[in-house]
């Protein structure tokens, strides 16, 4: 197989502000779409990957391509633990991985509010999923339910509601934080049963393991061809570690080796 990659840099928060990096993300990869063959790439056969945060991205990209009738669509889309939405942060794989290194639950959620420019004061709002309105939360519960999780995965580990502060919050833009590009998982229908071939993997000790279970349930129930791989022993940020020597996992090989087999299977 011949192949190569292109990799997309953007501007950081805090100097650079959320949605900055959307629009830098999804400006570069139109420019590569539409001028593609010009680097002797043909364009129907480019994949989009992202991990973490930029699985987000990666996401959120793929849905606004599909939506521009006039740019090649993309093959397929790789999503390596991705972060799907914004709403609920109390998911099992939050509460089971809430203190596994190197990625634990409250510095994740410091990093995602400073993300989106919110100050680290709502942190047990959004903990407790009491920082959106109720009925909001409610209405994204079709896609957001805990039981579209397997039920293997929803075993480990303890699972409670957690206590919403005493006291309710009224500082947040509600639907400044429903925007699409925040949750790819709640997306129009008509957009979802029209994403490519999508490759998702995702890890057990992770807290957004769920994230990435739940997107794959929302496009396999729309008709899109998903393979999956979950890493049983991996984490948030294994593969940071790959070909680290000593440092190195052996769960972040098995993913290489399924990403690059699926890529190549295309």
């Amino acid at each position: 197989m011949r192949g190569g990659y292109t990799q997309k840099w953007y501007h950081l928060s805090p100097e650079y502000q959320y949605p900055t990096q959307f629009r830098e993300y999804l400006s570069a990869v139109t420019f590569f779409m539409k001028t593609a063959e010009k680097y002797g790439v043909d364009p129907a056969q480019i994949v989009i990957c992202g991990e973490s945060l930029g699985g987000l991205l990666a996401a959120y990209v793929v849905q606004e391509l599909v939506k521009r009738p006039r740019l090649p669509k993309p093959r397929a889309q790789v999503l390596i633990c991705p972060l799907v939405q914004f709403l609920d942060f109390n998911l099992p794989s939050y509460q089971q991985n809430h203190f596994v290194p190197i990625m634990p639950c409250r510095v994740f959620l410091l990093f995602i509010l400073r993300y989106i420019a919110m100050s680290s004061t709502v942190l047990e709002y959004l903990e407790s999923d009491s920082l959106f309105p109720k009925e909001m939360i409610m209405k994204c519960q079709k896609w957001l339910h805990s039981d579209r999780i397997p039920t293997e995965l929803q075993i480990r580990g303890p699972v409670q509601e957690i206590s919403p502060p005493t006291s309710p919050f009224h500082g947040i833009d509600s639907k400044a934080s429903c925007k699409s590009e925040l949750n790819p998982l709640l997306a129009e229908d008509d957009v979802i049963s029209r994403l490519p071939d999508t490759f998702i993997l995702t890890c057990e000790f992770d807290i957004l393991r769920d994230d990435g279970l739940l997107y794959k349930k929302r496009l396999e129930d729309s008709g899109v061809h998903v393979s999956w791989c979950h890493l049983k022993d991996g984490f948030h940020g294994v593969f940071y570690f790959f070909s680290h020597w000593f440092l190195s996992f052996p769960c972040s090989g098995v993913g290489v080796d399924h990403i690059l087999k699926y890529i190549k299977s295309l």
